[in-house]
């Protein structure tokens, strides 16, 4: 079916205005003082880059490696399930959570070792258990990497150990995983978890782990989660989520020794020039003028974009809707769930669209679309 002529709605809302406005001098300013070779500031739910710098080079990423081992343990579905841990996962080199081989532990309290505490036991036991083995986890890893767009990464085992030349990735990919995870709201909570008590059985008390990431826990007030890794050879690398008036960002360093001020400096940018430009879903629809929709169409979620104020004015919103036909004007079930699509441009490039449902009679069909929504996270935002 053709589609109307698109109509243009001048509209954008924002939250607030900064008085800085910046331009790419100031943000290659920005990176001149951060000590990695590497490093990314992205926009959580974007992905827009803020601030980058040799974002796409292949390097080692020690104990980041991590974060995909616990988002498919997450994923796996067997949160619950008691883990009998192996002598393999204990006679893992490093940082350990001190796991007994023959100990039963469920798979949750592993995966919290695994993120505040960096367990590399943790690691093969929670891999052994997921993928049947460590081998069959890594061909896990990789595929969900390949599914997330990871292009410049390989997974060699669930840790980030030295002990493999295949085993790297990039500052933008490890931001492009952390979006991911972020995704998952028990991923969110245990990211963020400051303290965690754990069972021990045969001792007298439980096992208590303080997270490691201390931007978390006593550096950054805005830090929302994240996780730490050290090798000799990967050297200190990081990623941390840092939230502040609506803005939700990630930022990644690979070979860093002051990463955490790296972080810092990175986050107070990101917050100091960017805001997040909103445009509401009555807002989105309000100037539609033509009968057979005006009042019976919404969008699905608020359209969103992370800017500078100098960019506000480059903003604009294009609706595009499928020409009515008299079908349609005759039996209201011909009508498609989606019949049309927002799309927010920043210029000529489009950053975000949503799209359009018909509100028809409510029926058990158009709740399960609704409900298929909800799932896929357009809600109700806006």
């Amino acid at each position: 079916m053709k589609l109307w002529k698109p109509i243009v709605l001048f509209i954008v809302a924002v939250t607030m205005l900064f008085s800085c406005i910046p331009d790419r001098a100031k943000a290659m300013k920005a990176m001149d003082g951060v000590s990695a070779q590497s490093a990314v500031l992205m926009e959580q739910h974007s992905g827009r880059i803020l601030l980058e710098k040799d974002a796409h080079t292949k390097r080692r990423i020690a104990s980041i490696t991590k974060i995909m081992t616990a988002i498919l343990a997450i994923e796996s579905g067997k949160m619950d399930d008691t883990v009998t841990v192996s002598a393999r996962a204990v006679r893992a080199e490093g940082s350990s959570i001190y796991l007994k081989e023959g100990e039963k532990i469920k798979l949750r309290d592993l995966v919290y070792g695994l993120m505040l505490r960096s367990g590399n036991d943790a690691a093969v036991a929670i891999a052994e258990h997921v993928g049947g083995s460590v081998e069959g986890f890594v061909l896990l890893m990789n595929q969900k990497a390949a599914e997330i767009g990871m292009r410049n990464t390989e997974f060699a085992n669930p840790h980030g150990l030295d002990d493999a030349e295949n085993h790297y990735s990039t500052a933008y990919d490890m931001a492009l995983l952390m979006q991911y995870a972020m995704k998952n709201k028990e991923f969110r909570k245990i990211s963020g978890t400051k303290v965690y008590r754990a069972p021990n059985p045969g001792e007298k008390g439980d096992r208590v782990w303080r997270n490691k990431n201390k931007l978390l826990t006593n550096l950054y007030e805005y830090c929302t989660g994240g996780k730490t890794g050290y090798t000799k050879r990967a050297n200190r690398t990081l990623v941390t989520t840092a939230s502040k008036d609506g803005l939700d960002l990630i930022a990644v360093t690979l070979d860093a020794p002051d990463d955490w001020n790296d972080h810092i400096a990175m986050y107070e940018y990101g917050f100091k020039h960017y805001i997040i430009a909103k445009v509401d879903r009555k807002r989105m629809v309000k100037k539609i003028r033509d009968p057979f929709y005006r009042e019976n169409i919404q969008a699905s979620r608020a359209l969103r974009y992370p800017v500078t104020e100098e960019e506000m004015k480059d903003l604009r919103v294009k609706i595009r809707l499928l020409r009515p036909n008299k079908e349609w004007k005759k039996d209201e079930s011909r009508i498609p769930a989606i019949v049309g699509k927002a799309i927010l441009y920043l210029g000529k490039e489009a950053v975000d669209e949503v799209p359009l449902l018909y509100k028809k009679s409510t029926s058990k069909r158009d709740r399960s679309i609704w409900s298929a929504f909800h799932f896929l996270g357009v809600g109700n935002d806006g």
